[in-house]
């Protein structure tokens, strides 16, 4: 039998965060040096955590698994980059010098924008493909539509330097949309202490994307609310009615100036002054309590990708075929809005429920549901199979995911918001194809791993396709899984960025064994 060893009594909490290898030589009675090690890589795995999650995530003491609900009152803008699909496709056929290559864009793109957020007082609670979410929290000074304005129109002075991208394909010319309101919004917290999710809820979060939906490219759009807050100190251009588009007609030093200094984010020390044992295991525990709820708000397999790759600090880049699917889940965001005070707690219970059993019915496919974001209506959840882990049938697993998840929202039961029982329901779609994989942002700050390219933007046209409770499928998904599933032909369909019609199906059910 071994001798007992310090970090016998946190093994529990050190299996998921430890590599192979590292945990291996821990077990048993490890040296000093062997603890000294394990405090290393827990505090470089702290920081990539810190600089994988946004602010209010990484600054909460709430504990993983907790569900909790708060209004919040600020400033929206979403981003939305055009050309990355041309980006992209010039890129693939050269193998990992593409991605390599497509990588030191994104990431220049993505530095240059997060310098610009940061500066400007945004906190950049996520990345969807190439997009943003940014929030300008309200503040004393009441002044988050203004820095949010100003952060806008800096950030599209700044895509000038990505007017013309050489490629091996020829010259490609990124442009951004962006759009910004004003409002209030609930965030909850919601999951299970393994995986946790931060969601944004209300109809100001939809108004907010449909506001960048509606803007143009190498402009700031505003809703009505947002430029009724600072109509006397910009000029702006009337889109329609309800949106206008700010001008900028300021000198480089005016907008120049940025408003705030940056806010840091306070981590646990790094630094040992104390080689006993005794001295060494509460530094760990002190790094674990740090670690452990930013961990709750990563996919188990992008968590043990960062885990194993911590020495590195780099995931590499790569062009896989994924297959990918979209589920808009609607009726029970929507419902915040009429929440009576009290209820918003009992609606954030409901979805965290929900979200658990989906996120089950995903896990135990082999697949990673990577977040729940914003939509027109209802919340998006993505969801990946093939990446970062792949398998031989992942059309197959994804279509199961899509029927049990399918199964999951019919049946469940929602609760009464406002006085009114919420109907809930889920529109899905699936594709498979080439799609660019990596961390992307900036290296030294906050980035994700994501997953990109015009697969994803299919997927997510054809759910917007589907019906109530519908799952829609493309023909790549169909051939692999035709022989198991019941489909029916829906046919050929143009959808928005495709020059051909694609051949859709929609998914039924698992065919009885014969």
């Amino acid at each position: 039998m071994l001798p007992e060893s310090p970090l016998t009594a946190i093994e529990t909490r050190l299996r998921y965060l430890l590599p192979a290898e590292m945990y291996a030589f821990m077990w048993g009675n490890p040296s000093v040096d062997v603890m000294i090690d394990v405090h290393k890589h827990l505090r470089t795995l702290q920081r990539i955590l810190h600089d994988y999650t946004s602010r209010q995530i990484s600054i909460s003491k709430l504990k993983p698994g907790n569900v909790h609900t708060e209004w919040q009152y600020g400033t929206m803008m979403f981003t939305d980059l055009a050309g990355f699909t041309k980006l992209m496709e010039a890129n693939s056929t050269k193998g990992r010098d593409g991605a390599e290559n497509l990588l030191r864009q994104l990431t220049k793109y993505f530095s240059a924008m997060i310098a610009v957020i940061s500066k400007s007082g945004g906190d950049l609670v996520e990345f969807t493909g190439d997009a943003l979410l940014v929030v300008f929290p309200k503040n004393e000074k009441n002044d988050d539509t203004l820095r949010a304005v100003r952060a806008g129109l800096r950030m599209q002075r700044a895509m000038k330097d990505f007017a013309e991208i050489q490629t091996p394909s020829g010259i490609v010319n990124l442009q951004m949309r962006i759009g910004i309101h004003t409002g209030r919004f609930l965030t909850a917290e919601i999951g299970t202490p393994r995986r946790m999710e931060h969601v944004l809820l209300g109809k100001d979060v939809q108004q907010a994307k449909l506001t960048e939906s509606k803007g143009r490219n190498e402009r700031v759009n505003l809703s009505k609310k947002a430029h009724s807050n600072i109509a006397d100190q910009f000029r702006f251009e009337e889109n329609t009615p309800d949106y206008f588009l700010a001008i900028d007609d300021f000198t480089g030093d005016s907008l120049g100036e940025y408003e705030i200094t940056p806010v840091g984010r306070r981590m646990a020390s790094g630094i040992l002054l104390d080689r006993d044992k005794t001295a060494v295991l509460r530094e760990i525990i002190e790094l674990l309590n740090s670690i452990e709820p930013m961990a709750s708000y990563i996919p188990a397999p992008v968590l043990s990708l960062l885990v194993e790759s911590a020495a590195d600090r780099k995931i590499p880049p790569d062009f896989p075929n994924p297959t990918i699917m979209f589920v808009n889940f609607i009726g029970l965001p929507e419902s915040a809005d009429r929440a009576l005070p009290g209820e918003e707690t009992k609606l954030a219970v409901s979805y965290s429920k929900a979200f658990s059993l989906i996120n089950a019915a995903v896990e135990s496919r082999g697949g990673v549901l990577k977040k729940v974001t914003y939509h027109l209506s209802g919340s998006d959840i993505v969801i990946y199979f093939g990446v970062p882990n792949a398998h031989t049938n992942d059309e197959l697993r994804a279509a199961s995911a899509a029927v049990a998840i399918r199964e999951i929202i019919s049946n469940f039961k929602a609760p009464t918001i406002g006085g009114i029982q919420t109907e809930i329901y889920c529109q899905i779609g699936i594709h498979s194809g080439p799609a660019f994989v990596a961390e992307v942002g900036d290296p030294r700050g906050r980035r994700e791993f994501n997953v990109l390219g015009d697969t994803v933007n299919t997927t997510a046209r054809l759910m917007a396709r589907a019906q109530k409770n519908q799952i829609i499928i493309s023909e790549q998904v169909h051939k692999a899984i035709e022989v198991k599933y019941e489909c029916l032909p829906l046919g050929e369909v143009s959808l928005k960025g495709k020059s051909a019609p694609m051949m859709l199906y929609d998914l039924v059910k698992k065919k009885p064994k014969s």
